[in-house]
């Protein structure tokens, strides 16, 4: 044992395990356990990140400033008042490590990011899970949790791994019944794939006040999960505080290359969000059919609630589907542990796993 001091919170924290890739002697394998856009990246991302190869040996630009232009030019948003970082993970750690440590609560619904509780546990703060209804954030439900202690308030919309979201209007009662003292996030990592008429990402919240955020991702519409990409919209004295708490060069020279590519592909980016519509659409009436609970999912994956009969549970299907080569997600770790999250793929890929299940079930 060492007699090394830990701070408070860090030994708490159960380490975030991403979707497995592998299935040992399995050449072939299909992996729909990470959210990961189906198409891949767009072709002209890909071309930018190659070229910008051969100037490894500079700094990238800690700034980021071309790819915050691009993304408010793209947006129609103030480039002054974006942050990059690494993924949209670095954003929610900077944001917790800014507003949030020992003695203090972060809230967050309870099937949310487990991003969430390890981003507050990291800094001492205590992450505390309000229900849902229907695997919805519920807004009364985390209103009636906020304390004289609540610094920071996150909600996933919409939300991983559910799927579900909560309308402009409900995030908008949310943040009128939040004190100024509590920073708001809306983390709309899946937002382009939410084309709902009662949808928005949250920016115009951000435009009204000085306590939210939306914070957004190139891992998911974009498929740029690999370079580590994400980006924060804030009121001033939020962006602030964020360039002051990142690390210098947090972006590297081929990632931001790779964004602001993959925002002038914008018919790259409707191809794939075309691609999602059809086979989520598809996938859910299937899984549906076959007796399964599904809830309306607005992102690129459908989480999938399995009966808890001996064999014919979560845990039975997983260990089916990879002997299939199929690697889906366990959601024990989200309290889900019925359930399986299984990311919207290639047609060929939708097909098999629909074949598997229907095996399985059968």
């Amino acid at each position: 044992m060492s007699s090394l001091a830990v701070r408070p919170g860090i030994m708490e924290i159960t380490p975030y395990v991403g979707g497995e890739s592998d299935i040992a002697g399995v050449e072939r394998v299909i992996k729909l356990a990470s959210n990961e856009g189906a198409l891949g990246p767009s072709p002209k991302a890909v071309a930018a990140y190659c070229a910008a190869a051969a100037a490894l040996h500079r700094y990238p630009d800690g700034a980021s400033a071309d790819l915050r232009q691009a993304l408010g030019r793209h947006h129609g948003l103030d480039a002054a008042r974006i942050v990059c970082g690494a993924g949209s993970d670095e954003l929610i750690a900077l944001l917790c490590r800014a507003y949030a440590g020992p003695g203090d609560e972060v809230l967050h619904s309870a099937h949310g990011f487990l991003m969430y509780p390890i981003a507050a546990r990291a800094v001492g703060a205590t992450p505390v899970a309000a229900p849902e209804t229907d695997l919805t954030a519920d807004v009364e439900a985390l209103l009636g949790r906020v304390t004289a202690k609540t610094r920071i308030v996150f909600l996933a919309n919409p939300n991983n791994p559910t799927g579900t979201y909560l309308p402009t209007a409900e995030v908008a009662r949310l943040r009128a019944g939040l004190p100024a003292s509590v920073l708001l996030v809306i983390d709309a990592a899946y937002a382009e794939y939410a084309m709902r008429d009662d949808y928005t990402p949250g920016s115009e919240l951000v435009d009204g006040g000085d306590n939210v955020v939306m914070t957004r991702t190139f891992s998911k519409m974009y498929a740029l999960g690999g370079v580590r990409l994400g980006w924060a919209y804030c009121p001033p004295s939020v962006a602030d505080v964020l360039e002051r708490a990142r690390n210098p060069f947090n972006v590297s020279a081929p990632a931001q290359a790779a964004g602001v590519a993959a925002l002038t592909d914008t018919a790259f980016a409707a191809r794939s969000r075309r691609h999602n519509d059809t086979w989520l659409a598809w996938f859910t009436e299937r899984l549906r059919g076959l007796g399964l609970v599904v809830p309306p999912s607005a992102g690129n994956f459908v989480l999938a609630g399995f009966q808890s009969k001996p064999g014919r549970d979560a845990e039975g299907a997983d260990a089916f589907l990879k002997h299939r080569g199929i690697i889906t997600r366990r959601m024990a770790g989200y309290g889900l542990a019925d359930s399986l999250r299984i990311t919207i793929g290639l047609e060929d890929e939708m097909r098999a796993v629909a074949e598997a299940l229907s095996e399985f079930l059968g």
